[in-house]
């Protein structure tokens, strides 16, 4: 007894292919720009070109972190980095927040070095220090320059300092 599902299918299997068949031709090429088709497969698109300025990719680098979406906000800072030198806060900002503390610092010093005139990156990497409990005499000096660089912010900065500055006291080491 024959153990195909089908009587042609034993016809099929062992039948010669044409290979002369415009089909067979077609496989052939798509195969040698190695653009094989598996089965169920679409083939890929490769975008070569953002379609979005890094402007708009900081844009929605913020609309992900007011959701709480760290993970989309860092992705979209990445790509925004390269253009623009504030995401670098943007990335600590979201690092922090994230809870990866050593990858926050390193993005507020990167911006301090990029943009040495924000001062929210002065203050934030104070806070962060503050946060840590460790490097207390830079977490004041940053926050000092923080609100030299803006005066208009001193009330924030003054916040720092005096937290910073509390928990320099002896006996006092609890945020």
């Amino acid at each position: 007894m024959d153990a195909s599902p089908h009587p042609e299918m034993k016809r099929l299997c062992h039948a010669n292919p044409d290979f002369r068949n415009p089909g067979f031709f077609l496989l052939g090429l798509l195969l040698l720009l190695g653009l094989g088709v598996g089965a169920c497969a679409f083939p890929q698109l490769i975008v070569l070109r953002d379609p979005l300025t890094p402007e708009e990719h900081l844009d929605l680098g913020v609309a992900y972190e007011r959701k709480g979406e760290f993970a989309g906000a860092i992705r979209e800072y990445n790509l925004a980095v390269k253009k623009i030198p504030l995401a670098n806060l943007h990335l600590g900002n979201a690092h922090f927040q994230n809870g990866d503390l050593g990858l926050a610092e390193k993005y507020y010093r990167r911006a301090i070095q990029e943009e040495p005139g924000h001062a929210d990156a002065y203050n934030n990497l104070a806070w962060l220090y503050y946060t840590k409990k460790e490097n207390l005499e830079e977490a004041e000096r940053l926050a000092l320059k923080a609100m030299e660089l803006n005066p208009e912010r001193n009330s924030i900065y003054q916040d720092t300092i005096e937290k910073i500055r509390e928990l320099k006291k002896p006996g006092l080491k609890t945020p």
